[in-house]
């Protein structure tokens, strides 16, 4: 993958729990900017990337393949520099892949935070909207538009399942949702298919949730984020506790001789 694959806002030093963050369909990393200020302040190392046909890919054209070799560099790049895996978030196409991604690579990922994609896509009204994306991809293509992505996004998903998807996962997962958004449609599906997953809805934001209400996004991603770190530590003290007594035992188990 081409090194603009990645693009990084911000990078801290520390143990604290990394960040990736992945857009959705014609955004680019630049809504993330909100997010990764915040996550900065409070020593998390971050990484934002630009998914194929997206800001600085716009000359790409999307595929899942794609989107989910992008995520998964992303991801080793910050375990790579933090010692910790990442907790994941991604908005509606993002959410999407990271879905997807993290229902393969679960041993990677510490979490996920999944915004704006609590409905599968696919059904009739995807047809409709691929069809009419299609269209007005034909006649933008003169000028440069970008509508494109669409059409590759809907043909990319089209038959995917990002329900089976969340089945598969054991690492944590949070839905965070604007309560104007069409794209939740289908919650209680997405809670019932994964038990133990978490639903917090944002009042009075749409769709693009981190944008609309970017300090109660911010604030859910940082109990997120401190949930993660207290769980680390206590598995942490369980594993010590496990390990003295262990040691425990055998010290008593080796006979002594005068």
């Amino acid at each position: 993958m081409s090194a603009h694959a990645l693009t990084t806002l911000t990078t801290r030093a520390g143990r604290a729990t990394p960040v990736v963050f992945v857009h959705g369909v014609r955004t680019s990393s630049a809504i993330w900017a909100p997010q990764v200020r915040a996550m900065e302040r409070s020593g998390h190392t971050c990484v934002a990337v630009d998914l194929p046909g997206h800001g600085t890919r716009t000359h790409e054209r999307f595929t899942l393949a794609g989107a989910l070799a992008t995520i998964d560099a992303a991801v080793d790049d910050v375990a790579d520099r933090v010692g910790a895996a990442p907790l994941v978030v991604g908005l509606s196409l993002g959410g999407y892949s990271t879905l997807a991604y993290a229902a393969r690579h679960q041993h990677k990922v510490a979490g996920v935070l999944l915004a704006g994609c609590s409905t599968e896509i696919r059904g009739k009204p995807v047809h409709v909207y691929r069809a009419v994306a299609h269209h007005v991809s034909r006649a933008l293509r003169p000028t440069g538009g970008t509508w494109h992505v669409v059409t590759d996004m809907l043909a990319a998903m089209r038959g995917h399942s990002s329900l089976a998807d969340l089945r598969l996962l054991r690492a944590p997962v949070w839905l965070v949702n604007g309560r104007r958004d069409v794209l939740r449609l289908e919650e209680r599906r997405y809670l019932a298919a994964r038990p133990g997953t978490r639903l917090t809805v944002v009042p009075r934001a749409g769709h693009d949730v981190n944008s609309h209400a970017p300090l109660a996004f911010n604030r859910i991603l940082l109990d997120v984020l401190h949930e993660l770190r207290s769980a680390a530590a206590s598995a942490a003290s369980a594993a010590g506790v496990a390990a003295g007594a262990a040691a425990t035992g055998l010290a008593r188990a080796v006979p002594t001789h005068a």
